[in-house]
């Protein structure tokens, strides 16, 4: 039934031996507590024969120490069991962690950050409290469940079949309540996932809300999703609304037995009063493994369908990993070569590149052109493996892409992709991103190289002024610029442009192309942009067309054959003739 828990077995054989410590403590403190109700029926029988106050002291001193010991047992539990649940807690997350970092970029595109973020969060939390309270409260009331029981065997056999009497009915509830429970929860965390994926958004998108005057809009539909988990949930809590009251009803039914069975019996002299009592005490005893089995059974279904949900994402297979490559590579000149490369985001979709082949050598500098959604974003993706060609192979120095560790295949590439993404962090600590011992004087080279120096003399404080998120302080050319220092600071033999000078003014391309040049002497470049001015100095200019190349050579080259390439230079210049007419 609970068949996704047996994924965390791993983790508690990895603590096997402070789990079973703590099962040792768990028993000596139900032993010694168990002591407690003979020792008090010992006393009230000694009263009734007329016992002296020494044998009345002697048993109260023995009762302190019996509840001393249980307690100081108690503490040694939480000690090592509950210790143990937070360091598989965290164990489990930075598993999780691992595993999400070494996942593509295809699954970021079919799941949604705030569903992932659920994950991280409820999920992981639901499954600790099985962990630990569960594992804990599901050992400890068994314990005390067969040494209650066994005692009260020895005591009165039939007595103690009399007070379990109403057992049955507890399993009965507790199997149909857990079985409602599973699914009840299931939706609960579907629906938080909703909200966690609508906040982000929000928090992400509150420029637009705002600038489209969106913000009541975003409240009502918040406040009904909302509504939506507040209606689960209380279901959850309605059913979960019943466990207590049937269960107290239940021990109280025992405990009605017990009083008229075990009365009669000592009416009858087969029983005494003293025994009577520590029934009393064994059944108060038991209410609360029988309250907390439903508590512990609800935890259960919790992390169950938690620890579900958390599968998915576990067993999601990483697509780019580095099981079959040669580690003897561990370095690049910048030489690239696409062969028959063939490539779709899916199974079922269409192809968004079909059939490349190209040679790039290093030191050349190449670029690629072409409408809206011709392939060029997805055939440069393809360069640092963010994805694997679905047919065909590239080439690395006459080494196929999949033979070269990511670490070295990586670590020479510079991207600078179309969505620029900054870190909340200082610009320093942004443009060194990829640099683990990086210096003063790189961060100015390349921020020289970017034409981001005279913007930094700007700011209050220097390279050491806090960005926002996403690098929200800065304009979009600045981050551009920022995103393309720190490409640059990695000093790569590879740099790939995705459209990178979408927000910058043409002079201040022009002399970041200018600086480029010098920098990228005997390194590989690579242009994408819609930009006739950016592509138009390159050694070779590629013309995308349905995910396949229709054009290829120099500027000139392209021009005078008056194709895409002459069609989009000409309506360029154009547009610019306009614009200066303006």
């Amino acid at each position: 039934m609970f068949g996704n828990l047996k994924y965390l077995n791993k983790y508690f054989r990895r603590y096997k031996s402070k789990l079973i410590l703590g099962c040792v403590f768990i028993l000596f403190s139900n032993i010694a507590n168990v002591y407690i109700p003979l020792n008090v029926r010992q006393g009230i029988d000694s009263l009734s024969a007329g016992g002296d106050s020494n044998v009345i002291l002697f048993l109260v001193l023995l009762l302190l120490a019996a509840a001393f010991i249980s307690g100081i047992f108690r503490f040694f539990i939480r000690q090592t069991i509950i210790v143990v649940s937070r360091e598989i807690e965290f164990d489990l997350r930075q598993d999780f962690w691992s595993h999400i970092q070494n996942l593509s970029l295809r699954f970021f595109q079919n799941n949604s950050t705030g569903n992932i973020m659920s994950h991280a969060t409820n999920d992981i939390g639901a499954v600790r409290m099985f962990v630990g309270p569960s594992v804990m409260y599901t050992i400890d009331n068994g314990i005390k469940f067969i040494l209650t029981i066994s005692v009260m065997i020895t005591l009165s056999p039939i007595l103690t079949l009399y007070a379990l009497l109403p057992m049955p009915l507890l399993s009965f509830v507790v199997y149909l309540v857990m079985k409602k429970m599973h699914i009840k929860y299931t939706r609960i965390q579907e629906k938080m996932s909703d909200l966690t994926t609508r906040a982000q958004e929000n928090f992400s998108g509150i420029r637009v809300i705002k600038s489209y005057e969106r913000e009541e809009y975003e409240i009502d539909q918040y406040e009904r999703e909302s509504g939506e988990y507040l209606y689960r949930k209380m279901d959850q809590v309605k059913l979960q609304a019943w466990f207590a009251p049937i269960f107290f009803m239940i021990a109280g039914l025992s405990a009605i037995i017990v009083v008229l069975a075990g009365g009669n019996m000592v009416i009858n002299n087969t029983l005494s009063i003293g025994t009577i009592f520590a029934f009393m005490l064994f059944l108060v005893d038991l209410i609360w493994p029988m309250i907390s089995f439903g508590w512990v059974a609800n935890m259960i279904q919790q992390a169950d369908a938690s620890m579900k949900r958390l599968l998915k994402i576990l067993n999601e297979p990483v697509e780019i990993s580095d099981e079959k490559t040669n580690p003897c590579i561990n370095y690049l000149s910048g030489d690239v070569e696409f062969k028959n490369v063939s490539f779709r985001y899916g199974e079922n979709l269409p192809w968004v590149l079909r059939n490349i082949n190209l040679k790039i050598e290093h030191g050349q500098t190449v670029a690629f052109i072409g409408n809206t959604g011709v392939g060029k974003t997805s055939l440069v993706n393809l360069i640092p493996r963010l994805y694997d060609a679905v047919e065909g192979s590239i080439l690395y120095d006459g080494n196929d892409v999949r033979e070269i560790p990511l670490k070295t295949l990586r670590k020479n590439i510079g991207l600078v992709p179309q969505e620029n993404f900054l870190f909340s962090d200082t610009l320093f600590n942004n443009i060194l991103y990829g640099v683990n011992d990086g210096a003063d004087g790189t961060v100015r080279q390349v921020s020289e190289i970017a034409q981001l120096s005279k913007d930094v003399a700007t700011f209050p404080s220097g390279y050491e002024t806090i960005l926002g998120e996403r690098g929200i302080t800065l304009s979009g050319g600045q981050k551009q610029r920022s995103s393309l220092a720190r490409a640059l600071a990695i000093n790569p033999k590879i740099l790939i442009l995705d459209d990178s000078f979408s927000a910058v003014d043409t002079h201040t391309e022009e002399e970041i192309l200018k600086k480029l040049k010098e920098f990228m002497k005997d390194r590989t470049s690579i242009l994408i942009s819609h930009r006739i001015s950016t592509v138009k100095d390159s050694d070779r200019i590629f013309v995308l067309d349905k995910g396949s190349i229709v054009e290829e050579g120099t500027h000139d080259e392209l021009v005078e054959k008056g194709g895409i390439y002459a069609e989009l230079h000409m309506k360029q210049l154009l547009e610019k003739e306009l614009s200066e007419m303006n």
